[in-house]
């Protein structure tokens, strides 16, 4: 079998995305024929002995999803940097699996974080294209104007581009702050953050209540619980061909 780039074999074995699977290689966890790899190594899985943290590589392992109710301040992050003592959110799941984590949630927010070793799922849970929902409940200083709302909704400017038109609804206001829903497809680094500040209303508080047909349910910050019967089912159809897909993907409006 001819050679192949390094994070191609790992993704196939159920290692994570090529994305992931990178990350992996640059944190000096792999080896081929007892060498540390390097990003951009090839290897012939036939005849070279790939390892990852000093196991070997083999075939996938048995497709596992489990979803958390991450805490305020774990990493959503297998390498976090030196000297930073918080938790990871990986290292709250109690299963000696190889398992990584969908899509990505700053340290300061909570809720749904999936994680599986099927990198095919996660890469059409995250990929904007395939067009997945999440849902939060955002707390914000102030109460929004409908005319904040409403530019919310039509897409904010921020220095990637516009964003996309998301779902904003107020659910109460109290002492000063504002819960709001909202529902969106796509995911800018920090976005809910940015905007919210943008607009002139910070945010105090977010919490990823959804992604896709996943939801919190009774998870208390801390725990986390492996998929129902129904959510497995509809994460089935999302992995499989009738995975919801854009032709060609959005783009973005600048």
């Amino acid at each position: 079998m001819a050679e192949e780039r390094l994070q191609k074999i790992m993704a196939r074995a159920g290692l994570g995305s090529r994305r992931a699977c990178e990350e992996i290689i640059r944190a000096g966890r792999v080896t081929v024929n007892g060498r540390v790899a390097e990003l951009g190594s090839q290897a012939d899985p036939e005849r070279d002995e790939v390892r990852v943290d000093g196991e070997p590589l083999g075939q996938a392992e048995a497709r596992t999803v489990v979803v958390l109710n991450k805490p305020r301040n774990a990493l959503v992050t297998d390498a976090p940097h030196r000297g930073d003592r918080r938790p990871t959110a990986r290292s709250l799941i109690t299963l000696d699996v190889r398992l990584f984590p969908v899509g990505r949630l700053d340290a300061e927010s909570e809720g749904v974080v999936l994680f599986t070793n099927d990198g095919k799922l996660a890469q059409q849970l995250s990929h904007p294209r395939y067009e997945h929902e999440k849902e939060y409940r955002v707390e914000v200083y102030g109460r929004p104007t409908d005319a904040a709302l409403d530019k919310w909704r039509e897409g904010v400017h921020l220095e990637e581009g516009r964003t996309a038109p998301a779902e904003v609804s107020v659910i109460r206001y109290e002492r000063g702050m504002t819960w709001l829903r909202v529902v969106m497809h796509e995911g800018m680094k920090r976005q809910i953050r940015r905007v919210a500040s943008s607009l002139g209303y910070p945010v105090r508080r977010l919490v990823r209540t959804r992604i896709g047909p996943v939801t919190l349910g009774e998870l208390k910050p801390g725990e986390w619980r492996p998929l129902t019967t129904e959510e497995q089912e509809a994460l089935k159809a999302i992995r499989g061909d009738k995975a919801k897909k854009a032709p060609g993907g959005r783009k973005r409006r600048r």
